[in-house]
């Protein structure tokens, strides 16, 4: 018996939901060709793309693509399709930009901006802005994301590059699926980081049981490959202010892999960040954490640099912003609470 359901995961789209149970009398077979036969239009590169990805299950746990289906295996697929294409507005939104020629485009996007359109953010976004500003932006895979070579979460703010035709966006596609970009970000987590500097590896990919947060996969089982180099600029004691360096760029990549090993992100809702992680909960210092959360709603972490080669004349470019507003009045309280505590080391 098969059911199927769709439902939304996060802003790129939905995904199919398929549930299988296998026959008593079922050859054992490999499950990418298995599931070909059952699910419509489903090609296997993509079934096997789906394994990678953590998004086939056999009786509740993952399973790679060369998994042999047994009589009575209770199989579900979670397969992920672009959404329905949605007309594009131009709205009249306010972008910092910070360089502008007839290639790309730089701006220091703000926090509370989703990128792009997509299930339940149609409106408001980072692209509904861009096309009202600028016109025949080159279109992408994705027809709502006209211009997009990479993307910010929606409360990550810093900087981006947008290209402006169709040779500027095959030029700097290939430069972040190179990894020739060069891409550092400030963040503020939890936790008195131990080592000056270090490296976090580890698989990114879908949490198996919350399908719109991700999750380390340190076996390398599933996921993608994902890479953050990491290095302290300042202690608080309770919290440290790191800069990430990204070798690779995967969804909520320095988010997750900071959690991993042990030091969330300051206010990161999604990741359990919004609460006291470290120190003690007596009144004084709940309330001055509270006081930081209100600055700062949201997680701490800022797009400091991005680097890339210009599409046309091969210069190499470099562009800096500063720390937005919460993120520099919520060091600034941290810096007045070291000061007033000799116990926060």
């Amino acid at each position: 018996m098969e059911e199927k359901e769709e439902y939304l995961t996060n802003n790129d789209g939905l995904f199919e939901h398929y549930s299988f149970e296998v026959d008593k009398g079922q050859e054992l077979l490999r499950i990418d060709k298995f599931l070909m036969d059952r699910i419509p239009n489903a090609t296997r590169s993509k079934l096997q793309s789906a394994a990678v990805d953590g998004h086939i299950f056999v009786n509740k746990k993952t399973v790679k693509s060369n998994y042999r289906v047994k009589p009575l295996d209770k199989i579900t697929v979670e397969l992920a399709y672009p959404p329905q294409e949605i007309e594009l507005i131009p709205e009249d939104i306010p972008l910092n930009i910070i360089y502008e020629d007839d290639d790309v485009i730089v701006i220091n996007k703000q926090s509370e901006m989703v990128v792009h359109p997509g299930y339940g953010n149609y409106t408001g976004t980072l692209v509904n802005g861009l096309i009202y500003h600028f016109e025949n932006l080159p279109k992408t895979d994705v027809a709502n994301r006209p211009g997009l070579v990479h993307r910010l979460d929606k409360n990550t703010t810093g900087i981006m590059v947008i290209a402006k035709n169709d040779h500027a966006l095959t030029h700097l596609g290939k430069q972040f699926y190179d990894r020739t970009t060069e891409r550092r970000y400030n963040a503020l987590v939890w936790g008195d980081v131990k080592d000056e500097e270090g490296t976090v590896t580890g698989n990114v990919g879908r949490a198996l049981k919350n399908r719109k947060v991700m999750e380390v996969f340190p076996e390398e089982d599933y996921g993608k490959h994902a890479v953050t180099h990491y290095k302290v600029l300042k202690r608080y004691g309770y919290v440290t202010l790191i800069e990430c360096k990204l070798e690779t760029g995967r969804t909520h990549q320095i988010r997750i892999h900071m959690k991993h090993i042990g030091h969330t992100l300051f206010n990161d809702l999604e990741y359990g960040g919004d609460r006291i992680l470290k120190g003690t909960s007596f009144s004084k210092y709940k309330q001055f954490i509270n006081n930081c959360f209100k600055i700062l709603p949201r997680q701490a972490l800022h797009a400091k640099s991005l680097g890339f080669e210009h599409p046309k004349t091969g210069e190499w470019m470099q562009f800096e912003s500063d720390l937005p507003e919460d993120m520099i009045g919520t060091l600034e309280k941290w810096d007045v609470y070291v000061a007033n505590r000799g116990d926060v080391k």
